[in-house]
């Protein structure tokens, strides 16, 4: 008697498992993939994996284009409710058949094994991850991320610099708390 009620709590547990571990893949970030996202998918596959969220293009003039500022078609990807995810560029411009070249993670949800995010701090990103090398502009760092192939941005002011100074910056001179401007995983 007590075993026929057990199997149903049983099942009900055990689909409750699967439906978080379901929830959970569509905003993680691994080395190749972001959310349902991988190194294979195509432009052409964003709708059927955005199928409840919004698409908007903005497509580059190709080589006959007169903007000479723009080189990229951008995919901005909005939740219903108009909360931007993602902003994705694919390697060739203008084919909806192209592998997508990079993924800007606009949302917090979006989240590596170790808890990264877009508002995660310097010390946070640091002791997950590997920092395998610090290239400066004139207004940011960038931090490279070889285990999850990506790029974090850092700005000057979270630096403690001023603008315009490629002054070369070290692991031991970001500060603790300085939040990052852009997170992006490539896919090449």
């Amino acid at each position: 008697m007590i075993k026929k009620s057990i199997v149903p709590f049983v099942a009900f547990a055990f689909i409750t498992i699967l439906s978080s571990c379901n929830s959970n893949s569509k905003f993680k970030i691994e080395k190749g993939k972001v959310g349902h996202i991988t190194t294979k998918t195509t432009i052409q596959e964003l709708n059927n994996i955005f199928k409840n969220d919004s698409i908007v293009k903005n497509l580059s003039e190709g080589a006959q284009g007169d903007d000479y500022f723009q080189e990229d078609d951008q995919y901005y990807i909005f939740e219903k409710g108009g909360k931007l995810l993602l902003t994705i560029l694919p390697k060739e411009q203008l084919d909806s058949t192209s592998t997508i070249k990079s993924i800007e993670i606009n949302d917090a949800r979006f989240q590596t094994e170790t808890g990264i995010n877009i508002n995660s701090n310097y010390s946070e990103i640091n002791a997950s991850n590997q920092i395998n090398k610090i290239e400066r502009t004139f207004a940011s760092a960038t931090l490279f991320l070889d285990n999850l192939n990506s790029t974090i941005t850092i700005d000057n002011e979270e630096l403690g610099l001023k603008e315009f100074n490629t002054q070369k910056v070290t692991k031991e001179q970001i500060p603790d708390l300085a939040k990052m401007k852009t997170f992006i995983v490539w896919f090449n």
